[in-house]
C-alpha cells in the first residue's frame, strides 16, 4: 500500500505542479493586478475554471471517502494518472501554459514546489496519517488555486517593494540624462502601433530607444531605462498602459516626457476604472504631466481627445485622418491631415497636408485606414523634430505590416489575416471595414471582449451589426456576450469553443482561394497554427 501511496503522491505532485504553473501564467497575464485576476471570473471562460466537470467529480470523491475509502483511493489513483498523462501530452504539444520566466516568476515557481514538497512531506512524516493522505491530497488539489492566488499575494509586499526600488533606480538615472527628449504615448489603443510608426521616423535622424512589446507599465519602463537607456540615445519613446487613475502618472514621473501623443480613448479596460469619466482623467494624465515648454498631440478623430485638446493650454497639435469629418463635426483646424485617402489590401496612401501649406504624398505597406490616424500621430511628433513631410514619407517605405498590428499570414485557399495581438471595440470595427476589401466570403474568428464593463452589452451589440454588414460567417469562441453579437448578427454568428471544431467549420465553408479568415483577439495559438497547416512546423 506504501508503494501506491508514494505513486500516488508523485502523480498529484506533477499534476499540482502543472496547475501552479497555470496560475502564476496566469497572475502574470493580468500583470498581477487583483481587478484584473477577479474580473476573469465574471467571464465563461473564468467560471469555467471553478465550474467544471473535473472539480464535480472530485467533490463527489469527497463524499465517497468516507463511505467507501478502498474505492475512493483507486478512483482518485485513476484520475491523477489521467491527469499527468494529459499534462505529459500538453508539453509535447507544446500547449502547456507557464509564465514567462523572471525573477518574480522563477521565485514563486520555486516557492508552490517547495509548498508542494513541505505539504505531501508533513503527512508522510506523522504517524497515523497514511489513511488520510489521499483525502488531505485532494482536499489541496481543490482549493490550489486559491492556495497559490494567496501564495503569490503574500509575496506581493515584497514584490513591491522590490519594484520600487528598481522604480527608485531608473529614476535616478533617467536624471543623469539631461539632454535627453522623452516621448510619451498613450491611449485605449493604437499605443504600440503609434510608438513602432514614430520610432522608424526618427531613426532617420536619431539615436532612439523605445520601449519594447509589453513594456508599457512602472517595472517595465524602469527596466528599460536601467537595461537599455545609454548615453548615445537622444530620443526615447515610451509606451505607457494603466488600469487606473493615477497609473500614468506614475509612469510620467518616471520617464519624464516633454512630448506626449494620445492616440485615442474608448471603453477598453471599463470593467477596472469604473468610469467613462476615470478612463480620460488617466489617460490626460500624460498631458498634464509635460513641462509648460511641452507639447501635446492628439488625435482629432476621437471625440475625447478633441476635449482634451480644447482643455490643453500649452503647445498642442491637433491630427484628424479626414479633413471634412473635422471641419463638419469638430469645428477644429488640424495642424496636420490626410487627404485623397486610397486603401488596398496590402497598403494604404494618400496625401499629408499640414496648415503650413506643405503636403507629400505617402505609400506605406500596412493593412487598414485606421493606420493613417497612428502615422499622422507619429508625422506631426517628427515634424515637430525638425524632419519634413518629404523626409517622413521616405522612411515611412521601411515601415512593415506587422508594425500595424495587423499582417497576412496566408495569401490563399484562405487568405488568413492575423490581428490577434490584442483587440478594442475601435479595433474590431476597423479590421471589419478592412475584410470589405476582400472580394470572397468573409469570416471572423473571435472571442467576446473583456473588461467593458457597464458598456460590454452596447459593445458587443454594435460588433454584432458590423458582422452582419461586412462578413459571410463569424465564429465566437468565447459565451459572455455571445447573445448580444447573434442578436445583432443573426444565424450568420455562431459560438464554437473547439480548436478543431473551427477549423472543420472554415474548411467546409472556404471553397474559394479569395476566401478571407480574420483572426481577431486572443484566439488560442492551435487554430493560428492549423488554419496556416504550421502545426508540424
Amino acid at each position: 500500500m506504501i508503494y501506491l501511496l508514494i505513486i500516488l503522491s508523485v502523480l498529484w505532485f506533477i499534476r499540482t505542479t502543472k496547475i501552479a504553473l497555470f496560475y502564476i501564467y496566469f497572475w502574470q497575464l493580468k500583470e498581477y493586478q487583483i481587478k484584473r485576476f477577479l474580473d476573469h471570473f465574471t467571464t465563461a471562460k473564468g467560471k469555467q475554471l471553478i465550474f467544471n466537470g473535473l472539480n464535480f467529480v472530485k467533490l463527489v470523491l469527497v463524499a465517497i471517502f468516507f463511505v467507501r475509502s478502498a474505492v475512493f483511493f483507486y478512483f482518485l489513483l485513476a484520475l491523477y494518472l489521467i491527469e499527468v498523462l494529459k499534462t505529459f501530452l500538453n508539453i509535447s504539444q507544446k500547449r502547456l501554459k507557464k509564465p514567462v520566466l523572471t525573477k518574480k516568476t522563477i521565485v514563486l515557481i520555486l516557492a508552490a514546489v517547495l509548498l508542494e514538497i513541505v505539504f505531501a512531506s508533513i503527512l508522510f512524516i506523522k504517524i497515523g496519517i497514511v489513511f488520510w493522505l489521499p483525502f488531505y491530497l485532494l482536499i489541496f488539489d481543490i482549493l490550489a488555486p486559491m492556495i497559490l492566488s494567496l501564495l503569490i499575494l503574500i509575496f506581493q509586499p515584497l514584490v513591491v517593494l522590490m519594484r520600487n526600488q528598481t522604480i527608485k533606480k531608473a529614476k535616478k538615472k533617467r536624471e543623469q540624462f539631461k539632454n535627453l527628449l522623452v516621448v510619451g504615448i498613450t491611449g485605449s489603443y493604437g499605443k504600440s502601433s503609434t510608438k513602432e510608426f514614430l520610432a522608424t521616423m526618427l531613426s532617420e535622424k536619431f539615436n532612439v530607444l523605445k520601449t519594447k512589446a509589453n513594456q508599457n507599465s512602472e517595472i517595465g519602463i524602469s527596466q528599460c531605462i536601467l537595461n537599455d537607456l545609454k548615453p548615445e540615445h537622444e530620443v526615447f519613446i515610451v509606451e505607457m498602459g494603466a488600469y487606473g487613475v493615477g497609473g500614468i502618472k506614475i509612469l510620467c514621473d518616471i520617464a519624464k516626457p516633454k512630448i506626449g501623443i494620445l492616440t485615442g480613448i474608448n471603453e477598453q479596460h471599463l470593467a477596472l476604472y469604473g468610469s467613462q469619466e476615470n478612463i480620460i482623467k488617466t489617460k490626460d494624465e500624460l498631458i498634464e504631466s509635460l513641462p509648460s515648454d511641452g507639447t501635446a498631440i492628439f488625435n482629432g478623430v476621437n471625440e475625447y481627445c478633441s476635449q482634451l485638446y480644447r482643455n490643453t493650454k500649452i503647445d498642442k497639435e491637433l491630427c484628424n485622418g479626414n479633413l471634412i469629418q473635422t471641419i463638419i463635426e469638430n469645428i477644429l483646424n488640424p495642424d496636420i491631415w490626410a487627404e485623397d485617402i486610397e486603401v488596398e489590401k496590402e497598403f494604404v496612401s494618400f496625401k499629408m497636408a499640414s496648415k503650413d501649406k506643405d503636403s507629400v504624398y505617402f505609400k506605406i505597406n500596412l493593412m487598414g485606414k485606421q493606420n493613417i490616424e497612428n502615422i499622422l500621430l507619429a508625422a506631426c511628433c517628427a515634424k515637430k523634430l525638425g524632419m519634413s513631410l518629404k523626409g517622413i514619407s521616405k522612411i515611412c517605405s521601411e515601415i512593415k505590416p506587422r508594425q500595424g498590428g495587423m499582417k497576412i499570414l496566408k495569401k490563399e485557399n484562405p487568405v488568413i489575416i492575423d490581428s490577434s495581438y490584442s483587440a478594442n471595440p475601435n479595433g474590431v470595427a476597423a479590421d471589419l471595414e478592412y475584410l470589405k476589401l476582400y472580394q470572397g466570403k468573409k469570416i471572423i474568428i473571435m472571442p467576446c471582449l473583456i473588461e467593458l464593463g457597464g458598456s460590454s452589452e452596447k459593445a458587443h451589440k454594435k460588433i454584432g451589426r458590423k458582422i452582419a454588414e461586412v462578413c459571410d460567417l463569424a465564429i465566437i469562441t468565447t459565451k459572455e456576450r455571445f447573445k448580444e453579437i447573434k442578436k445583432e448578427g443573426g444565424d450568420k454568428i455562431l459560438f464554437i469553443e473547439k480548436p478543431k471544431e473551427i477549423i472543420n467549420k472554415i474548411k467546409d465553408f472556404c471553397k474559394n482561394p479569395d476566401d478571407v479568415v480574420l483572426l481577431e483577439g486572443r484566439v488560442p495559438k492551435e487554430i493560428i497554427e492549423l488554419l496556416c497547416d504550421r502545426k508540424n512546423e
